[in-house]
């Protein structure tokens, strides 16, 4: 016994619950299919496994500590054991690693959530992540303008941000929800964003928005944006535009009813959303501020 009454045993469990524990979780059955050729993976059903995973991760909430979750890449884990010399085929090799994501991976608190949530927050929280970081690569990669020696990046994402108020703006009162793809390279990229009002929101989703747009305008590559407001009482307004080298020009309401009515994979017509209106993208009036066809 302690001085204060408390056995040892419930110091130590006292202490465990301020220990923070980290799971890395296979997300996928093609990620799964890659460990297996570890000896010393011991599971050999994906459905096994992720039942094994939740009631793990039961296990940890109901001692009281902090979990995180994060994606365990199966080439990320081997290009990291090359690096570093570390045996894949080890348990405690993929400890390590999970321990490494921990502080250079996305992850989402486990919460109790079931993993039919867990796995899609997830998978979203880590193409988030990567998104920005591609969008922000370009952007501090662009150089500096051929003509005035500004920061293409900045001036971009300036830019963009200067349209997303825009956007808003023409908008008008309401719940928007918007969409932004640019199409970079190989890449897709999409960023979303949900706000009230016509002010952009303060949290991660306004600058990934911007960052995004900001890629497109700097790599002058294709790519839209489209915007649903919702009002109380009305029907929600679908609006879109489409992103030509350094700005957005607006869709007419003919071009937005066929890109929200086709299905992208197979081009087939789709019947239009009830109670919704499909309009044309609202003009965006242009800018004194914005000097970005002088930068090349």
């Amino acid at each position: 016994m302690t001085r204060t009454g408390t056995t040892t045993a419930q110091l130590r469990r006292a202490l465990r619950r301020e220990v923070p524990s980290t799971v890395g979780l296979l997300a996928d059955e093609q990620d799964f299919a890659a460990m297996r050729q570890y000896e010393t993976f011991a599971f050999d059903d994906h459905r096994t496994y992720l039942r094994q995973i939740e009631a793990l991760l039961r296990t940890l909430a109901r001692q009281g500590g902090h979990t995180t979750v994060t994606l365990f890449d199966p080439e990320e884990y081997a290009a990291w054991c090359t690096e570093t010399g570390t045996d894949p085929d080890h348990p405690t090799s993929r400890s390590r690693f999970t321990a490494h994501l921990a502080t250079t991976g996305p992850g989402v608190t486990y919460t109790g959530q079931p993993l039919t949530t867990l796995l899609p927050e997830l998978v979203d929280t880590a193409v988030r992540q990567a998104t920005w970081e591609y969008a922000t690569t370009v952007l501090a990669t662009a150089g500096d303008c051929a003509d005035c020696g500004q920061d293409i990046g900045k001036a971009a994402y300036e830019r963009a941000g200067r349209l997303l108020v825009r956007l808003l703006e023409a908008a008008g009162p309401g719940t928007h929800h918007l969409v932004c793809s640019v199409q970079a390279a190989d890449d897709q990229l999409l960023a979303v964003l949900h706000t009230h009002g016509t002010t952009p929101p303060e949290d991660a989703t306004g600058p990934e928005f911007t960052a995004v747009l900001a890629a497109g305008i700097a790599l002058a590559a294709p790519g839209g944006v489209v915007l649903r407001t919702t009002t109380p009482g009305a029907p929600d307004r679908l609006h879109g535009w489409r992103l030509a080298a350094d700005t957005l020009i607006p869709l007419t309401e003919a071009e937005v009813f066929a890109a929200y009515c086709t299905d992208a994979r197979t081009g087939e017509p789709l019947s239009p959303e009830p109670g919704v209106e499909y309009r044309a993208g609202h003009p965006l009036e242009p800018d004194p501020h914005d000097d970005w066809t002088t930068h090349h």
